[in-house]
């Protein structure tokens, strides 16, 4: 019983974080602007391009995902088979891959995955596009999961919610940890 008002407790403070910032002037042109900042050899074209595909296809993933619901609620909903998709990992796989469509020149997507470590907060895993050749910390974090397919986007820096990792390593870690578990250990 205390376990399900603790979970209860948690899921309502969770949720209430779940409205999004107040949007103010063009998002798409603020986005643009802040790809471009990224360096001063970025294309205006790319950025421009980056940042209009990364809003249209949020709200077509909106619509594909059948958000309706706070983004931990919707998470129960896939979960349970009753949405196809909108987990926070498939928001990151599907704005990847649709950015990577576009083949940039000057412009990179990467992967990271926060909280990974934590016993009390579940994984969030975002996408981030960066200079090309600039690591993701160097970028600009995408993830439309946050607020329920309302994009929220920051320099990864500003980013103070969450501590990001290289999706890579996260998952090369957890390869390891199995690898371990699943070998026999001999004792002396």
């Amino acid at each position: 019983m205390i376990r399900a008002l603790v979970f209860a407790a948690a899921l309502a403070a969770l949720t209430a974080c779940a409205t999004p910032p107040p949007s103010s002037g063009d998002e798409v042109q603020r986005l643009a602007a802040e790809i471009q900042s990224l360096g001063s050899d970025i294309d205006p074209e790319e950025a421009n391009r980056a940042a209009r595909i990364t809003y249209a296809y949020t709200a077509q993933l909106v619509t594909e995902y059948q958000i309706t619901d706070p983004p931990l609620i919707h998470n129960a909903k896939v979960n349970k088979g009753l949405r196809p998709r909108g987990l926070c990992w498939h928001w990151a796989e599907d704005i990847e891959r649709r950015l990577d469509q576009e083949q940039f020149k000057t412009l990179e997507m990467h992967r990271a995955i926060a909280n990974a470590d934590n016993p009390f907060r579940i994984d969030h895993s975002t996408a981030i596009i960066s200079r090309k050749g600039e690591s993701m910390y160097e970028g600009v974090v995408l993830d439309p999961w946050r607020y329920g397919g309302v994009l929220y986007w920051a320099p990864l820096l500003e980013d103070t919610r969450y501590d990001w990792v290289p999706r890579e390593a996260v998952l090369e870690k957890r390869r390891k940890e199995q690898v371990a578990k699943l070998t026999p250990r001999v004792d002396g």
